[in-house]
């Protein structure tokens, strides 16, 4: 699983491109990463529709902010090497196929967003926001966020926060939006704590984590796909 397992390092054909207006990157974007570059210019930044024909031209004008271009040069510089993400994510979910055999491994790639979101999912996709990522002490951060929210745009928060929005694309909570909020609690405690076994180490520390813990041990019979299932 490990040696099979990449991460499609997207956020580098686009800095590329947003950095220097590089036209082989452009095309890599088009042709290779066109799904990726979709995702990008229709769903995180809405600036249009990927087939107009002025939509490169407004993506590069978009990207020449100067907090924009602080931000590229930051990812660049913090994720030239994401051995370490890749690993660990390569065990959860290598943990998650193994425990739940129809798991589906889903492809994994980085970008570079504008501030608005960590976490893409779709299609058996999940895109990762770099751009959210700087670490709680990024200066770019501070402009725009309370203190309590940078906390979780840290590297540690990269891989527990894929297997999250990925688990809860898989195993939605139907209603989710008008159901109670002792289920809705409920329901994120069991997600959280199936990460958690996932990842081999209690990052999710909740009460509710803690109920499904309990529970689990009284029932160990019960499987991890049944907890997220029930």
């Amino acid at each position: 699983m490990d040696d099979e397992f990449m991460i499609e390092r997207y956020d580098r054909i686009q800095s590329r491109f947003l950095t220097t207006g590089d036209f082989s990157a452009l095309q890599q974007m088009s042709t290779q990463y066109s799904m990726e570059t979709r995702t990008l210019i229709e769903n995180v930044l809405s600036i249009g529709n990927v087939d107009q024909e002025d939509i490169n031209e407004r993506l590069f004008k978009f990207y020449q902010d100067s907090v924009l271009q602080n931000i590229i040069l930051e990812v660049g510089k913090q994720y030239s090497n994401i051995d370490d993400i890749k690993d660990e994510m390569a065990s959860a979910f290598a943990f998650l196929k193994d425990e739940i055999p129809e798991f589906e491994i889903p492809k994994v790639y980085t970008q570079i967003g504008a501030l608005g979101s960590s976490i893409i999912i779709g299609d058996g996709n999940v895109g990762i926001c770099l751009d959210k990522y700087l670490g709680s002490d990024y200066s770019v951060y501070k402009k725009y966020y309370a203190a309590p929210q940078t906390k979780s745009m840290t590297r540690e928060n990269i891989v527990p926060d894929c297997l999250l929005f990925y688990l809860v694309s898989v195993y939605p909570l139907k209603n989710f939006e008008t159901a109670p909020q002792k289920v809705r609690d409920n329901y994120i405690g069991k997600i959280m704590y199936v990460v958690n076994k996932a990842l081999d180490r209690p990052f999710y520390d909740t009460l509710d984590t803690h109920r499904v813990e309990e529970f689990h041990k009284k029932h160990p019979d019960y499987t991890l796909r049944k907890i997220l299932e029930q």
